[in-house]
């Protein structure tokens, strides 16, 4: 069994900082891309922004040149820092990977539970 705990989220004023991480565990033989989305109010799940086991990097436009993700394979954690929050970044984040199981060939996709980020003064 896999599972991914997201931690970090919390209220942030406009233009502050924050760190979310989000770690797996389980029986886990290898990570392939990990990843954060986010879904706010009425709105549909939208990337944030992924990263491959090679380190390629995609960014949403929308919060290209402030969030920045990364990884640390030894601790099988996922990271999303984020500077200069607006208001419009409110909303559940939720961390991704794709991750191959010990026995198994093939990556499954597992989501987190989610960790709620608020962007208000």
């Amino acid at each position: 069994q896999v599972q991914l705990v997201e931690s970090g989220g919390g209220l942030v004023q406009p233009g502050g900082s924050l760190r979310l991480s989000c770690a797996a565990s389980g029986s886990i033989f290898r990570i392939n891309a990990m990843g954060w989305y986010r879904q706010a109010p009425g709105k549909e799940r939208e990337l944030v922004a992924t990263i491959t086991s090679g380190g390629n990097i995609n960014v949403a436009s929308s919060v290209k040149g402030r969030f920045t993700i990364s990884r640390d394979d030894a601790k099988n954690t996922v990271y999303l820092r984020m500077n200069s929050l607006k208001p419009e970044d409110t909303a559940v984040y939720y961390c991704n990977a794709d991750i191959v199981g010990r026995g198994y060939f093939f990556g499954i996709d597992y989501w987190g539970k989610g960790t709620l980020v608020t962007v208000s003064s």
